[in-house]
């Protein structure tokens, strides 16, 4: 398969052990496979940046797909990596209950594909956290302005099956401000969710007083 990696610099090597521990899925290499959301994704200022393009062969790697599982078990792993400073004790509390009883295991995962939880995305993850969208809702919410879906380059043997294909430069002037108006959308389509009167659906605060499980959990 062929993937691309957004960035301010060009990366021929991606290294194994390498970057931030409190991204999304932890540390790894994050890429994807559409070639206009990684121009958004290197521009994260309007100087611009670089596309990378990798050839990955994932003949016998184990890829753990975050979207065939319950989305609460991609809110567990970003609140388990990601440094989030909670509002409230009862936020903290509700995180670790979440963490502790929904973690998805990723020890043997070579790759972990599901949700960028840019900005936007997170501030949805929060809605939900602090019980104001349900599950459903969140989930909904998620597909709101395409923001994209995530490659992650996990295991060590999964690193030794990139090869580096070509760069290009992306302009700043045309792919941040294109990154904006994507993110600007994903928030009008949210804002207008939140105006909807729904009182049914799965709620944080059901998760914890019916102490549910994650097959009363699917969406």
């Amino acid at each position: 398969m062929i993937i691309y990696h957004g960035s301010k610099v060009i990366v021929e090597k991606p290294l194994f052990g390498y970057g931030k521990t409190t991204n999304d899925y932890g540390q790894g290499f994050y890429c994807t496979e559409d070639v206009e959301l990684a121009r958004e994704w290197a521009c994260r200022e309007e100087k611009g940046g670089f596309v990378s393009t990798y050839s990955l062969n994932t003949d016998g790697l184990k890829v753990l797909k975050l979207n065939d599982r319950s989305i609460i078990e991609w809110i567990a792993i970003l609140l388990e990596n990601r440094h989030i400073r909670y509002s409230s004790p009862i936020e903290r509390r509700t995180a670790e209950y979440i963490i502790s009883h929904f973690l998805p295991v990723t020890d043997k995962a070579d790759i972990i594909t599901g949700y960028r939880a840019d900005d936007s995305y997170f501030s949805y993850a929060r809605a939900f956290l602090s019980n104001t969208i349900s599950l459903q809702q969140l989930a909904d919410a998620l597909k709101f302005g395409n923001l994209g879906m995530q490659i992650f380059i996990k295991s060590r043997k999964a690193f030794d099956r990139i090869s580096f294909v070509e760069s290009e430069m992306v302009s700043g002037d045309e792919y941040y401000l294109k990154r904006i108006k994507r993110d600007d959308e994903a928030r009008d389509d949210f804002n207008r969710l939140l105006e909807k009167d729904v009182s049914d659906g799965i709620y944080v605060r059901d998760i914890l007083s019916k102490r549910m499980s994650i097959n009363e959990l699917f969406v």
